[in-house]
């Protein structure tokens, strides 16, 4: 058995990880509306629409894997000289820590995957896309890219979703330039002909995947156990990783080792992507010099992750850190999180129809007004947010001399309460923007402030939430609390 602290250290490890990730990029949209009424021209719901995101898909997700893992990933792959390409050209240079290398075909159709969602139920799948293989000029210049890279990468990622980058020629090619350099090949494989992979080093199929390739039972760990293992003795692999649902993963390895791990997720809400988070965390643990059951253990930890998320989702590190240590077994959340991560907290709180308060402040030198504050606070919720200021942003609002603790003090003393559900850092002077982000349900402030003149609160209400206003502990203050300290 893996020891947790060495699980944790690896993820440590897999920081600042060089991976190249070859494979088909896509863009996925996100139609997100109300259904109120059942249209009269067809038995179907009416969606008005809300909002609509987009993000990477794909190939594309692995690499924001890769990213939110910490690990720096470059990108090969192709796009059309179509609105999505710019769309995914763009979306990778927002991503900033993505190597791009991206090759554009005129003619060709960037795949686009748009999905409409009401109340965070999916309502409908619309695909746009082309599977022809790659022309020539395109083939060649994914080769010759891929080819230069490959020596300064810790491992090279095949990701393959049957849109014609990963034709027989280039994985064949690939493949065999990584096994010359002596770096791991994960691959996550399409389709039924696995010959296309022969050689590498880890295949990351599903339960149906490995049916359709081997046309073999897997409805046992012992029927899944063979059928892997007739893929590695036909097409000279090192191992197979089988992603099974509810049953969690099976590893099997040449050498005739087999591990089965248990399903990590409590609660599932959407499995889009997880495979996605399977083969970036395998590729960052293997880049980083783990073994494959050392790897295997960390994906399923992560998969676990983001099957508890909506769309096509990401682990952190930080995520998978405090998930490996259990510090929230319900949730394997970390109580410090950054703003896109405690907005995606919100959200699986929401779904679980859980109201969410929030309240801000310096916190610095904690007191009795403040735990009170943040007692009351989390009485009128279930689950509160606090939103902390940074300490550039505490030194403007009171002066040089301050904080006299630093961010990552205020934010640790503050998550270590158990009224304080998340902590989450803001650099500006008012926590507008983190307001706007995630929207709570119910914004708490001290007495010493009027509804008019609390930040957010046209925001929250708008949304039909509410602001409450506490009483404050009378001779409790920072600032008093310092004049004291240097007046004795």
């Amino acid at each position: 058995m893996i020891e947790i602290s060495r699980l944790a250290e690896r993820v440590e490890r897999m920081k600042a990880t060089r991976i190249l990730c070859v494979g088909d990029a896509m863009l996925d949209r996100f139609v997100h509306g109300t259904v109120d009424r059942i249209s009269p021209e067809a038995p179907i719901p009416v969606v008005r629409i809300e909002r609509e995101t987009a993000m990477l898909g794909g190939a594309g997700n692995v690499v924001r894997n890769l990213v939110a893992l910490a690990a720096v990933p470059t990108f090969v792959s192709v796009v059309g000289d179509d609105g999505a390409g710019r769309d995914v050209t763009r979306l990778i240079g927002e991503a900033g820590e993505i190597d791009p290398c991206i090759v554009v075909e005129p003619h060709r159709q960037t795949t686009i995957k748009t999905r409409f969602f009401a109340s965070s139920q999916q309502l409908l799948r619309a695909d746009s896309e082309t599977t022809a293989p790659l022309g020539d000029a395109a083939r060649t210049q994914v080769l010759a890219r891929a080819g230069r890279l490959l020596p300064g990468m810790a491992a090279l990622v095949l990701s393959d979703y049957g849109k014609g980058v990963l034709s027989p020629t280039v994985t064949a090619e690939l493949i065999g330039q990584a096994r010359a350099l002596g770096k791991p090949v994960i691959v996550d494989p399409k389709g039924s002909d696995y010959s296309l992979y022969r050689g590498a080093t880890v295949l990351t199929p599903n339960r149906k995947e490995l049916h359709e390739a081997t046309k073999m039972p897997v409805d046992s760990d012992e029927a899944v156990i063979t059928a892997a293992q007739s893929l590695i003795d036909r097409f000279d692999l090192t191992a197979v990783l089988v992603t099974r649902s509810q049953d969690g993963m099976t590893l099997v390895e040449r050498d005739g080792t087999i591990n089965h791990l248990p399903a990590e997720a409590r609660e599932v809400f959407d499995v889009s992507g997880a495979g996605d988070t399977v083969v970036a965390t395998l590729a960052a643990a293997m880049g980083s010099g783990a073994g494959l059951l050392e790897g295997a253990r960390l994906a399923n930890v992560a998969a676990g992750i983001v099957v508890g998320k909506v769309g096509t989702a990401v682990c952190y590190s930080a995520e998978l850190v405090t998930a490996l240590h259990h510090e929230d077994l319900k949730t394997g959340e970390t109580k410090i999180v950054a703003l896109e991560a405690a907005a995606e907290t919100i959200g699986r709180w929401r779904r679980r129809g859980l109201t969410v308060g929030f309240t801000n402040g310096c916190f610095d030198l904690l007191h009795p007004g403040h735990v009170t504050l943040l007692a009351q606070a989390r009485a009128a919720c279930d689950r509160l947010v606090v939103g902390l200021n940074s300490d550039a942003s505490v030194a403007r609002l009171k002066g040089p001399t301050r904080p006299v603790q630093s961010e990552a003090a205020r934010a640790t003393v503050l998550a270590a309460l158990s009224s304080v559900d998340l902590v989450v850092i803001f650099g500006e002077d008012t926590p507008a923007e983190t307001i706007h982000a995630l929207l709570p349900d119910v914004l708490i402030k001290g007495g010493d402030y009027t509804v008019e003149t609390v930040v957010g609160a046209d925001v929250v209400q708008a949304r039909g939430g509410r602001v409450l206003l506490i009483d404050l502990v009378e001779g409790c203050s920072t600032t008093g609390t310092i004049r004291r300290i240097t007046a004795s």
